[in-house]
């Protein structure tokens, strides 16, 4: 099993979540993060006064999915959330020891 923390443009969230649905990935966990890579944050003007913004405010979604859906996965998210420029974000995969459903106590790829 792995999992997939992507971190996202906010307006490409609704994006994103359609394009997973449709191909058949129906769990997910999104959290608004706040960060800064290349894209070193930016100015905003407020009352006259320019200041730096130094954490730019993103998207983290988390999936946890089986290794035989990982590159279609990564594939779907790079394709609904890339635009081309600067600050489009990154993907991390982990693999995952177990998964286990506290409801049912299920584990492995039965708890997805």
């Amino acid at each position: 099993m792995k999992k997939v923390e992507a971190i996202i443009r906010h307006f490409k969230l609704d994006d994103v979540k359609q394009a997973l649905t449709e191909r058949g990935i129906t769990g997910m966990t999104v959290s608004e993060v706040r960060g800064f890579g290349r894209q070193k944050g930016h100015t905003e003007m407020y009352r006259g006064t320019e200041y730096e913004v130094d954490f730019v405010p993103k998207i983290k979604i988390e999936i946890v999915i089986p290794d035989s859906k990982l590159q279609m996965v990564l594939d779907t998210i790079m394709g609904a959330a890339q635009t081309g420029q600067v600050g489009d974000g990154k993907m991390f995969v982990y693999d995952l020891a177990d998964v286990i459903r506290i409801r049912t106590g299920e584990s492995g790829a039965d708890a997805i």
